[in-house]
């Protein structure tokens, strides 16, 4: 890639518990994040949000405001932007490039490899922290 690319991110909450992915692919393979990807061409923020979490996890959201936006550069350079969204139904199931999914609550955050930029957002925005 010869410039950055623009990626989206949904920040969905159930019963005092966050959902998060543990990524397979860089950025971040093998830790976990907030569940996302890259915007098509032609498809709006709210659109992509709503695609990539359910192709990574099952749930369906209805996605909303931007919540969060900032860039990750090292082999590849992402311009990440996270939206609110609320969830409507599914349980998560790891697919598309996740290799785990799950509602993990504040407690849990201690005993996974959490990136750095989602624990840092999900204790500034929402003080869900361990």
């Amino acid at each position: 890639m010869n410039q950055p690319q623009v990626a989206v991110g949904a920040v969905v909450f159930l019963n005092d518990r966050v959902l998060l992915v543990q990524r397979k692919n860089t950025p971040a393979a093998g830790q976990w994040a907030i569940p996302g990807g890259r915007v098509k061409l032609g498809e709006t923020l709210k659109n992509a949000a709503e695609r990539e979490v359910f192709e990574e996890t099952g749930i369906r959201i209805d996605a909303g405001e931007v919540v969060y936006v900032f860039e990750y550069i090292d082999s590849v350079h992402y311009i990440i932007i996270d939206l609110e969204a609320v969830y409507i139904s599914g349980e998560p199931v790891a697919a598309d490039d996740a290799l785990e999914a799950r509602w993990v609550s504040a407690d849990d955050l201690a005993a996974l490899d959490v990136t750095p930029s989602t624990l840092q957002f999900l204790k500034d925005n929402y003080s869900f922290a361990p």
